[in-house]
């Protein structure tokens, strides 16, 4: 397993081998998993660890996830971005309460897959640009107050403090 980079996702990206079909995949790395680490993607597991692949009914309750699914046979929906980890909270033999980064609640069916660890990069809040051209190299444009504005080019353009109200365009 080798660690790449994606400049669209906030997380690092592991290259991963499957020994049952012998082909390369990718997924999100994982906090605590390094190159070399031998990871599963099963239904059924007989140990779990960090890094391991299933599903929500193999986990046990109290765990912390990432790259949740919503249903069984769909991409990872859920908890991707970097530094980001879930909770099962409660487990019944139809469903699970996993609680999100943003503190909600979902009920999701047990047959569901999901990763066991948190996500890779988790310094990547801290990070300072410096500068407003580097958040434009990153993508970002800038962004201009209506009030800045010609009154052709926006509804709050064109006076200093007083004339028309605030209005949302």
């Amino acid at each position: 397993m080798g660690t790449l980079y994606d400049p669209c996702r906030s997380c690092f990206i592991s290259l991963n081998f499957d020994l049952e079909k012998l082909s390369f995949f990718r997924l999100s790395a994982i906090n605590t998993v390094f190159a070399g680490s031998f990871s599963s993607c099963s239904s059924f597991v007989k140990e779990l660890k960090v890094g391991y692949r299933t599903q929500l009914k193999n986990i046990p309750a109290g765990s912390i996830i990432n790259n949740l699914s919503v249903k069984h046979f769909k991409i990872s929906q859920y908890i991707r971005s970097a530094g980001c980890f879930g909770q099962i909270i409660q487990m019944n033999l139809s469903s699970a309460k996993v609680k999100l980064p943003s503190n909600c609640i979902l009920n999701i069916d047990v047959d569901s897959f999901a990763s066991i660890g948190i996500v890779s990069n988790l310094d990547h809040n801290l990070v300072r640009h410096g500068k407003a051209g580097k958040k434009r190299f990153l993508g970002r444009r800038p962004i201009v107050r209506g009030i800045a504005m010609n009154p052709v080019d926006h509804p709050h353009g064109g006076r200093t403090n007083g004339g028309r109200i605030s209005v949302t365009p």
